[in-house]
Order: structure tokens, then C-alpha cells, then sequence
């Protein structure tokens, strides 16, 4: 599959938008946050979660995966690279304003995405971000095989950053190590948005959680099954934006700067546990009900915003 996605046409232009009003909107801001970086940095990618942009390709080499609910309650993937990249990632979409507080906690981080409302994309150019939509860097982007657009979109981020950022560049704020005291055996965990369904499944045999989405098993054409170490579903606001789709949705804003509960899964348990964030600028603590930080597996993270 791999094989056949490098078989499509590059582009250097846009797909269509998310909800049908025309082809995404680039940043066109030349200021320093725009300028292209000198070595490696963490890529951040806005990955497509529609039905038809499934299996995806690349999502298992993420370090951090943070999934955000979008118009119409519907489901949308950022995933976060910084100790290793794939060949390919993909499909590609959007960005939303919700992102660029997300991404603040990380230095200079490099947004993929396909583009973005022509309202949004002033926010994008004064960001502190390299913003990378298609058609900036040649070479980087094309159109996959076998598939409809705007669902076909695909980056090679070894055109966008000469190579992984390393481990230190995850200034998210997380802690790996031991599991913490007690938590209570679960043999799956679900999450739900009003259009889109998440279910965790713990599998013994692998150390891992099971993806499902919204029924289905969740795989990629690379790498198989999507099975992170740990699992977090931390509980956020969800604010009404100045932002909304073709058919009227308002686009959701994501609240991830504060504090509220959470849940931590990992090695067939969950933890209950606090989450702060304090500034956009600083990573998220994660804490038992008594204060004790909570350690993650070692391997990848699912980060589920969930409406608290």
C-alpha cells in the first residue's frame, strides 16, 4: 500500500475543504515564524479521521497522537513526531485554532496540514510555528492512489525536516517510568463524541491498547495494528469559536490550557488523575488525586479530549 500511495501525482496545490466551500487557504504570512527551519524540529501533522481516510499511513511511528473533536462532531488526529519519522503520513488535512495553543508547548514546533480558513490563517502566520501547508516545500506533498479527494493527501516529512528532532524536543510535560500505585483493571475503554467512537482494548499478549474506531479495527498500511503504550482521555472544555463549516457547524475550540481530571491507561489499568496545565507555553502535568505524579509507559501516547 505504501508502494502504491508514492505512486500518485504530486501537488503543489490544495484540496478540497473539510466542508465543501472551496479549496483550503494557505498561510501566506513571510515573517520569521514562517521561515524554514535550519535543522530538526518536532513535525506536528493534521491527520484526516473521516471513514474513507482510513487505514492511515505513518501513525504508529508518532511519538504522541492527540485526537480533537472537529464540526459536527466528528474526530480529527494530530500526531507529533520528534524521536523518529516515517516515509510517509497521511491522509492530511486541516488545521483548527485549537492547534496552535496545543502546539505552544512545544519549541518551534512544524505544522503539516492542508490548509485552513482564510479567517484563521492570520493566527497561523503570527504563530510560533514553521507552517508547512502544501505547496511551500517541493517535493513534500502528493496525491495518493485509490482514493477520493480530499481523503488522498500525503506528506514525506523528510522533505519538511532534515531528520528527528530527539526525545528532548517533547516538552509536552510527560513523565515515563514506573505505573503508579493501585488503579483498577479494565479490559477496554471507550470514548465518544457525538459522531465518532474510540475503544482502547487491552491486549495482553502485545502490552498494548487495541485502537478500534467507531466499530472498526484501526490500522495503518505500514505498520499494522495502532496499539499505543499508554492512553490518556483528559476531560476539557469545549468553547463555541468564531469558526464554522458550509452547513453552519461551529467548529470547536479545545481548552487545553487549565486543569480538570483525566484518566491514564496503561499495562491493563486505569488511573484516576488530575491534569494542569498552567500556560500555553508549558507542558501537562498529570497527577494522582493525591498529587503524585503519574509515570506513562515507555512507547507512544494517545493524548482523547474528551468534554469535561
Amino acid at each position: 500500500m505504501t508502494a502504491a500511495l508514492a505512486a500518485g501525482c504530486t501537488t503543489g496545490g490544495d484540496g478540497p475543504s473539510d466542508d465543501g466551500r472551496g479549496p483550503d487557504r494557505k498561510p501566506t504570512g513571510t515573517g520569521s515564524t514562517q521561515t524554514r527551519a535550519a535543522g530538526p524540529s518536532t513535525l506536528a501533522v493534521k491527520i484526516d479521521n473521516a471513514r474513507r481516510a482510513r487505514p492511515h499511513t505513518g501513525l504508529n511511528a508518532a511519538d504522541v497522537v492527540y485526537v480533537e473533536q472537529v464540526e459536527g462532531g466528528l474526530s480529527r488526529l494530530m500526531a507529533v513526531y520528534a524521536t523518529r519519522l516515517p516515509d510517509i503520513v497521511g491522509p492530511v488535512r486541516s488545521a483548527r485554532e485549537s492547534d496552535l495553543e496545543l502546539l505552544r508547548q512545544f519549541d518551534g514546533p512544524t505544522l503539516a496540514f492542508s490548509g485552513a480558513q482564510r479567517k484563521l490563517l492570520p493566527l497561523i502566520d503570527e504563530a510560533p510555528l514553521r507552517a508547512e501547508p502544501p505547496g511551500r516545500t517541493p517535493g513534500a506533498w502528493f496525491r495518493g492512489v485509490g482514493r477520493p479527494a480530499p481523503h488522498n493527501l500525503f506528506l514525506r516529512p523528510g522533505a519538511l525536516v532534515p531528520a528527528a528532532a530527539g526525545p528532548a524536543a517533547l516538552t509536552t510535560g510527560f513523565r515515563y517510568g514506573a505505573a503508579p500505585a493501585g488503579g483498577t483493571e479494565v479490559a477496554s475503554r471507550t470514548v465518544t463524541y457525538p459522531s465518532a467512537r474510540f475503544t482502547f482494548t487491552w491486549s495482553e499478549s502485545r502490552d498494548r491498547w487495541l485502537v478500534s474506531m467507531d466499530g472498526k479495527a484501526a490500522t495503518t498500511t505500514d505498520a499494522g495494528r495502532v496499539a499505543p503504550a499508554t492512553v490518556v482521555v483528559q476531560y476539557v472544555k469545549l468553547r463555541r469559536s468564531d469558526y464554522f463549516d458550509a452547513l453552519g457547524n461551529n467548529t470547536p475550540f479545545t481548552e487545553t490550557v487549565g486543569a480538570g481530571r483525566a484518566e491514564v491507561l496503561r499495562d491493563g489499568k486505569a488511573h484516576d488523575a488530575r491534569w494542569k496545565r498552567a500556560t500555553a507555553a508549558g507542558g501537562t502535568e498529570f497527577t494522582t488525586n493525591d498529587g503524585t505524579p503519574v509515570d506513562f509507559a515507555d512507547g507512544q501516547v494517545w493524548v482523547v479530549f474528551a468534554r469535561a
